[in-house]
């Protein structure tokens, strides 16, 4: 385990991972639900200031697994609780603890039944998905994984919007097929690797291209699913359109990125062969991705549809910056993980605090809002700014390293991916128009009320993320530089091997 420097400290991470899951249980007992709001506002608070620890103490200058921790835990199945961070995982780490106490702010007044149980869902959920980030065992990656998708799935499906059961199993079997897939895969590498779990000591391993290229096909139909990538993106509208505020954000600003995660952490180091072998049409299908995502977008009336189908785009940008190889995309593709969470999760907000008010999601029901909700309008204009990837705005960094990266590998797909960042702009300046100035047959809305003191301490966290990343990325990349170069040494190290490999084999 010479990747893993163990903790010798206070246990951080495990506090990060079960903290949530402490707060659900106390939680339990108590009946009333401002009670149940305080106490799940507390603990994510609580584990989001632990996550300032985390990245102060964080040494940016090593590419090694930070904060380690490691415990048997089924000793006959060599099966550990084995947890580290490095540059590519902390700064995803990071974003999950800060945005769920937002998720519990926004939820204040819109969950008005269940609170209780919403909230342990919401707590449960953060347990799950901060452990799938910092998880070095495979059996623990994956029970966590697949730990995740239950309170999703109640979330939607209970408090979900009208086609909530139609929303909910969808989203659940879409990712349940993707997973069986990654658990076969997971079985044959443990088999491979004298029966380890380990992730590190599965990677640059020199297994034989086809099977490589089965585990590729495996790990990608299971993350694209989650990205999603298209054309496996069908479940996304429907859940996020049908999930609660609070589920949007999530699903928008963390799940997404479980699947890119997964591309730069499994696919790339365990299978490098398969990757270059199929590199192209994952490339391909991330263009198709970003032209779709933003033509259909274009065409929404809904406005939680149209931040849908913009994410599709969005994530679209994230594997070509992962899949062309070289620093500037896959540290563009990093920080545009970072980057849509932030902005693309401020918008889901923005649409919750909209619709408490005008009970519609359409864009016809809030056109013209602008000259009541100034302050409202002013948040929204710098997150839609940002979402097309405006100068100045976080998303104008990640997505001019993707373009650079993808120029730099292939002149043809960087054109390709253009007409991807007009669209953007495209659609998110047409919702912002319609909804600040509308036109001549605007509803009345004077009776609508501008945001109170909660949403604007809820939304201003964003626009500070917005204007921090657009303004001085500086810190963020050096965060995950020395991981990703560590990646890429790695991965051409091992391609000139194999080169050198099969011309000895073609001399001979």
């Amino acid at each position: 385990m010479d990747q893993l420097l163990i903790n010798q400290g206070f246990p951080l991470l495990s506090a990060l991972i079960f903290l949530p899951l402490a707060g659900a249980f106390v939680m339990l007992p108590f009946k009333t639900e401002e009670t149940c709001r305080y106490i799940s506002l507390f603990v994510t608070t609580l584990v989001a200031l632990l996550s300032f620890v985390l990245v102060a103490g964080f040494d940016t200058s090593t590419a090694a697994f930070q904060f380690g921790e490691t415990h048997t835990w089924i000793e006959p199945l060599n099966i550990n609780y084995t947890v580290g961070v490095d540059g590519i995982s902390i700064l995803l780490v990071a974003m999950t603890a800060l945005i769920m106490p937002f998720c519990i702010l926004a939820s204040w007044s819109y969950i008005k039944v269940r609170v209780k149980p919403f909230m342990i869902c919401l707590l449960v959920m953060e347990t799950a998905m901060l452990g799938v980030f910092v998880a070095l065992d495979f059996v623990l990656f994956y029970i966590l994984w697949e730990a995740m998708l239950i309170p999703m799935y109640l979330i939607i499906g209970i408090w979900g919007g009208p086609r909530k059961i139609y929303a909910s199993i969808k989203f659940f079997l879409y990712t349940l097929a993707g997973s069986i897939l990654l658990l076969v895969a997971i079985i044959w590498l443990y088999w491979k690797n004298s029966y380890s779990f380990y992730i590190p000591d599965m990677m640059w391993q020199p297994y034989g291209i086809t099977p490589q290229v089965l585990v590729f096909i495996a790990f990608f139909i299971a993350f694209a699913v989650k990205v999603p990538m298209f054309p496996f993106h069908t479940w996304l509208p429907a859940a996020q359109v049908e999930a609660p505020t609070a589920g949007s954000v999530i699903l928008a600003s963390i799940l997404l990125k479980m699947g890119t995660y997964g591309f730069v952490r499994f696919a790339l180091p365990i299978v490098p062969d398969a990757t270059l072998l199929l590199m192209p049409y994952v490339l391909w299908l991330s263009i198709a991705g970003i032209i779709y995502g933003g033509f259909t977008a274009l065409a929404q009336q809904d406005m939680k549809k149209l931040i849908a189908y913009s994410s599709v785009g969005h994530m679209g940008f994230v594997t070509l910056g992962i899949f062309v190889l070289n620093k500037q995309g896959i540290e563009g593709a990093i920080l545009q993980m970072i980057n849509h969470g932030v902005t693309t999760g401020a918008l889901f907000l923005c649409v919750g605090m909209i619709y408490e008010r005008t009970h519609s999601r359409e864009l016809s029901a809030a056109t013209g809002v602008g000259k009541y909700m100034p302050v409202f309008v002013t948040f929204l204009a710098f997150f839609s700014l940002s979402s097309f990837g405006f100068p100045g705005t976080n998303s104008f960094v990640g997505e001019f390293l993707v373009l650079a990266g993808t120029f730099e590998f292939d002149v043809t797909l960087g054109l390709a991916a253009i007409p991807g960042a007009v669209l953007a702009a495209a659609y998110m300046l047409r919702m912002l128009q319609k909804v600040i100035w509308g036109g001549t047959d605007n509803p009345d809305q004077s009776w609508i009320t501008d945001l109170n003191s909660r949403e604007i301490v809820t939304l201003a966290p964003f626009l500070l993320f917005v204007l921090w990343i657009g303004l001085s990325p500086g810190p963020f990349m050096e965060m995950m530089d020395m991981s990703v170069t560590e990646l890429l040494n790695q991965f051409n190290a091992y391609k000139a091997q194999s080169v050198a490999a099969v011309d000895i084999l073609v001399t001979q």
